[in-house]
């Protein structure tokens, strides 16, 4: 996944999905700017000055149905994510981790070269994540393998690591 940085937001739609409908918003140059879903601590809405625009979403439909439907494994999509250097790292390890797999807060904290007591802003920094589903934060979870908190609920961060098979139904 390639990733850029803007505060620029001026394309959405939305789509159906298994976990619900998905608000996907571009920026002008059509890479993906945010993935949320309703109800979605820190998500966004539609903003008036936002343009619904189903053209630079086509990749991403394809690709997240095929992923929904068992197909694909790992998403290549252009993204423009915007946060500190240091959410942008840990988002970049978020990349890392594997379809089907599961690692810690903890895990991720070292994969960037974080010191233990970091691991609080990496929680932070996973919980900011714009892009669910696509930047994999539903596949971080506790050390004692507790499923800890998903920005998009833990019902749906459930119905992910179970339809990846890293959960049994």
């Amino acid at each position: 996944m390639t990733t850029t940085t803007t505060t620029d937001t001026a394309y959405w739609t939305s789509v159906e999905s298994p976990v619900g409908p998905l608000l996907l918003t571009a920026a002008p140059t059509g890479e993906l700017t945010s993935l949320s879903v309703p109800g979605q601590k820190g998500g966004r809405t539609v903003r008036a000055d936002w343009r619904r625009d189903p053209g630079p979403f086509r990749e991403a439909e394809r690709q997240l149905a095929a992923y929904f439907a068992g197909e694909l494994k790992e998403f290549r999509l252009a993204l423009n994510a915007v946060g500190t250097p240091f959410r942008e790292k840990v988002w970049a390890a978020l990349d890392d981790v594997p379809y089907g797999a599961t690692v810690s807060y903890g895990e991720i904290a070292a994969r960037i070269g974080a010191s233990r007591p970091a691991v609080r802003a990496v929680g932070g920094a996973i919980g900011a994540n714009p892009l669910l589903i696509v930047r994999p934060c539903h596949r971080v979870i506790g050390s004692d393998g507790s499923l800890t908190g998903y920005a998009g609920g833990l019902e749906r961060k459930v119905r992910l690591l179970t339809h990846e098979g890293a959960l049994r139904p």
